[in-house]
């Protein structure tokens, strides 16, 4: 499938190594977790909701402040 192509449906399938499903699997023995994909589920969702957060508390990039002090310097605002 084309990136950025949307899908439909409610869920999709993702691959993962056997040694790395089998890993997820003892590590949620005993969790409430009740099955490898909950799990995978909920971390992805752990990571990409701190990278939110973070993107959220700083919306620009090193390269794009260097940019904006350089724009600075150019026009004499800054030394």
């Amino acid at each position: 499938m084309a990136k950025g192509k949307k899908r439909t449906g409610k869920f999709t399938s993702v691959s993962v190594p056997v040694p790395l499903f089998n890993k997820i699997e003892n590590r949620i023995e005993g969790t409430g977790f009740t099955s490898v994909s909950s799990y995978v589920t909920y971390v992805l969702r752990e990571i990409i909701a701190n990278k939110e957060e973070e993107e959220a508390e700083n919306p620009f990039t090193e390269e794009d402040e260097k940019k904006v002090k350089d724009r600075l310097k150019a026009l004499g605002y800054l030394d």
